[in-house]
């Protein structure tokens, strides 16, 4: 595949699509419902944070959302695609090509150095191109770590660390990105350092972005707050319902 076509796909302007997913776990011989007919939709350029008490299925959310785990039932259409319908190959390059994730431990390589971190995703899809190695440079600079982009790992702070999570989820120019707790090992001053990142990069970008964090300052900052309740977005007078843009 190449660069060109990559980016064809991921600049798809249909946005996200998700109606009436489900998802249950076993507990012995209990089945305990996790999320209930959720609905939502973004289209590019939306921002939302999700809220709610541990335990209600915000991080499930995130993993079906980002094809790492499968609903009992339920759709999600993202960039014109229905990713749980391909097969198994297919979900892993449309998950690389068009969901960029961003999580509170930054799932950095220790053995790479910052540049071959940011350039994975590319990796994943087949040799690297030049393009991508622009790209990776364009972000790394971005992001403020060009004096650092042969470091590894271990030679960073947590804040530089989650700099390069934030450069490696846009690597692939991503129709959305999922943020699971992006700040929440950070120090006040990192974590507004990396949220101004981030909302600003998705914006730049016109991608859509999805936020778990139990932090209400970080919250604010987006354009939207999803509340979970009984596995549904709570609707304004406080009942379950759905969320659309």
């Amino acid at each position: 595949m190449t660069q060109q076509q990559r980016s064809a796909e991921s600049c798809d302007p249909v946005g996200l699509r998700v109606h009436k997913l489900c998802k249950s776990y076993r507990s012995g011989e209990q089945s305990i419902a996790i999320l209930n007919d959720l609905c939502l939709e973004l289209q590019p350029g939306d921002n939302a944070a999700i809220v709610g008490p541990s335990g209600c299925g915000k991080s499930t959310l995130l993993y079906l959302l980002g094809t790492l785990e499968q609903p009992d039932s339920g759709t999600i259409e993202l960039a014109g695609q229905r990713p749980l319908e391909l097969t198994s190959l297919e979900t892993a390059a449309f998950r690389n090509r068009s969901i960029g994730f961003v999580f509170q431990d930054h799932h950095l390589l220790p053995q790479l150095t910052v540049r071959e971190n940011v350039l994975l995703p590319a990796l994943a899809l087949g040799a690297v191109q030049p393009s991508d190695e622009e790209r990776a440079d364009l972000l790394i600079k971005r992001v403020g770590l060009e004096h650092r982009n042969r470091q590894f790992p271990g030679k960073l702070s947590g804040g530089e660390r989650q700099r390069v999570a934030v450069a490696r989820a846009l690597l692939m120019r991503p129709a959305l990105i999922l943020a699971d707790e992006p700040t929440g090992s950070l120090d006040e001053a990192n974590a507004e350092a990396v949220t101004n990142l981030m909302l600003e990069m998705q914006q730049e970008a016109g991608s859509m972005m999805l936020c778990v964090t139990h932090n209400p300052a970080l919250a604010k900052r987006f354009q939207r707050t999803l509340t979970l309740n009984q596995g549904r977005f709570a609707s304004p007078d406080g009942e379950g319902g759905n969320s659309t843009a």
